[in-house]
């Protein structure tokens, strides 16, 4: 079994917004293939599905960011998925926007929903995938950046990069990370 993990804050106010692209990808795959996150547990929605032969959870923590591995944590202990078949996707400010990234390991990169999540688990040894966000103009916090919401001009590379980080995580459901890495970055 597999866990696919999108990293965001839960509540209207959040929706769309930058530091909302882990959330924006699973909503992409609930769409693609008419899933509902119709669970409620483990401080999270979630729903458990079959994709190409492989059972998968999808998962949005309602934890909000800075603690996703208290729901990301208690998911994988109850069914007994290990860190090597977790997929976490999150925004980076490090990526230009519309840029993805897949790693199978790393640190938090000062994202405190990665921090979360490798604090909990107890390992940097997961895969991730990173859609970029850029970093903030001068005069602009880095929190008011990220809870900002994209601008026209971004929204169609950002709608790009969902739609790559969700045919990636398909793609995962049949073969390696490693192979899915090589055809993705």
């Amino acid at each position: 079994m597999k866990c696919i993990v999108g990293l965001g804050n839960p509540g209207r106010k959040y929706q769309k917004t930058r530091h909302n692209v882990g959330f924006m990808v699973i909503d992409e795959l609930l769409n693609r293939h008419g899933w509902s996150l119709d669970k409620k547990k483990f401080n999270g929605h979630y729903c458990l599905e079959s994709l190409h032969g492989e059972k998968v959870v999808l998962l949005q923590p309602q934890t909000y960011m800075n603690l996703s591995g208290d729901s990301v944590k208690p998911l994988l202990d109850f069914y007994q998925i290990e860190p090597s078949q977790l997929l976490v996707i999150y925004d980076d400010l490090d990526l230009p926007i519309g840029k993805v990234r897949l790693r199978q390991t790393g640190g938090h990169g000062g994202h405190n929903g990665m921090r979360s999540i490798i604090q909990t688990v107890g390992t940097k040894q997961f895969n991730r995938i990173r859609i970029g966000i850029d970093r903030p103009q001068t005069g602009i916090t880095v929190t008011d950046y990220v809870l900002g919401k994209f601008s026209k001009a971004e929204n169609g590379l950002v709608s790009d990069s969902i739609s790559i980080a969700a045919d990636a995580c398909e793609a995962w459901m049949d073969k390696p990370f490693l192979d899915v890495m090589n055809a993705y970055n």
